[in-house]
């Protein structure tokens, strides 16, 4: 197992995530017990010590499993980490109680990591707002002890990520950001690497397969990856390419099953990063994903100066094509709760002022209208 140095400690740089675990039915909750605690089992004999769960993963139960299972083992023969659940705004007034709640759950005394969880557009007013007392509480807790390293997680844009560093960014220790190839320029990784490289601040990776989409791509994608690597899977290559970042300290992955824990495992045993060449490929093959099922917006913002309502269309326009793109998701939904109700694709008037002054001749009153279908 590869491990990276951060503050005095060797973290494996392949940590098991706790959302995805192996269920014995349907139901999110219904966590199989037996075969993940074989995994962690698994995991922590093959030199895995960065466990990461949260408030919500399984409807709740992901906490208490890691919190049965972990405990068997001495404590200081693992990481764990876990989040303040900033995404549910009805929280924002509960972080002490909260808190308390999952160091029971986890039967634990206390946080080797512990985040301010999902900073995005729906949730950055409420974070920064020091009437809910969260950053104060946290500190304390901290100070005392009970967090070990505190830091966050960002599903929102580089602008709200800035906000927060602004605030808060002297105390973040780490950050935990969706990053892999696709979503290198999609999601605006590199610019949230760069922002938190300037500040010194390490790279926690989240969703390096993008839920899986990476690990299963179309036969004609995968077959130009095994053209520079016949012996790499597509998974390899995801991981690969993060092992090329020198930002990234954990790469959180959330195995729910045996075989890709093995896997995983298997390949973080070695450091063969993506050359130039390779690299140069994953970002073709991403562009060509991407504008497959994209609109072609360059946000040249003609459109924005002859809407009516004054709607953000380019913006708009991102979030869909993220939407239609994941085929679904929290992402672009959340963004959406965030935007004044009037500056929604549900305001638009369908007038095709903007589509007259397009230069992608994009039907933008006709996104608007399936934006709304999708996310209602």
């Amino acid at each position: 197992m590869l491990y990276k140095d951060f503050k005095g400690e060797k973290l494996s740089a392949l940590g098991l995530g706790m959302m995805r675990l192996p269920l014995r039915s349907s139901a999110d909750d219904d966590i199989d017990e037996a075969h993940t605690e074989k995994m962690i089992a698994y995991a922590l004999e093959h030199g895995v010590n960065y466990f990461d769960t949260a408030w919500g993963y399984h409807n709740g139960c992901s906490e208490l499993v890691a919190g049965k299972l972990l405990s068997k083992y001495p404590r200081e023969d693992y990481k764990l980490a876990s989040k303040f659940p900033g995404y549910d705004l009805s929280n924002m007034p509960k972080v002490k109680e909260i808190f308390e709640k999952q160091l029971q759950k986890c039967r634990t005394e206390y946080f080797d990591f512990y985040l301010f969880h999902n900073v995005c557009e729906m949730n950055i007013d409420a974070y920064l707002d020091p009437k809910y007392g969260i950053y104060d509480y946290l500190i304390a807790q901290r100070d005392a002890g009970r967090i070990k390293h505190l830091g966050l997680s960002v599903h929102g844009s580089i602008d709200v990520l800035k906000r927060f560093l602004d605030k808060y960014g002297k105390d973040m220790e780490f950050c935990q950001v969706q990053l892999n190839w696709l979503d290198w320029d999609f999601q605006d990784a590199c610019k949230k690497v760069e922002l938190l490289s300037k500040l010194a601040i390490p790279v926690w990776v989240m969703e390096p397969l993008r839920g899986g989409k990476l690990a299963n791509l179309p036969d004609k994608y995968a077959k130009r990856l095994k053209a520079l690597r016949s012996d790499e899977s597509a998974a390899g290559f995801a991981f690969r390419f993060i092992q090329s970042l020198p930002q990234v300290g954990v790469t959180l992955s959330g195995m729910s099953n045996f075989e890709q824990l093995k896997a995983n495992i298997k390949t973080f045993d070695t450091f063969n990063p993506v050359n130039d060449l390779e690299r140069a490929e994953l970002m073709a093959i991403a562009k060509e994903m991407i504008s497959a099922k994209s609109l072609p917006c360059t946000a040249c913002r003609y459109c924005t100066n002859h809407c009516p309502k004054g709607i953000d269309i380019p913006e708009i326009i991102k979030l869909y094509n993220e939407h239609v793109f994941s085929d679904g998701g929290f992402l672009a939904p959340m963004a959406l709760g965030a935007i004044d109700e009037n500056k929604r694709p549900s305001a638009c008037v369908s007038c095709r002022s903007c589509e007259a002054v397009c230069p992608q001749q994009i039907k933008i009153s006709e996104m608007m209208k399936d934006f709304v279908s999708k996310v209602n």
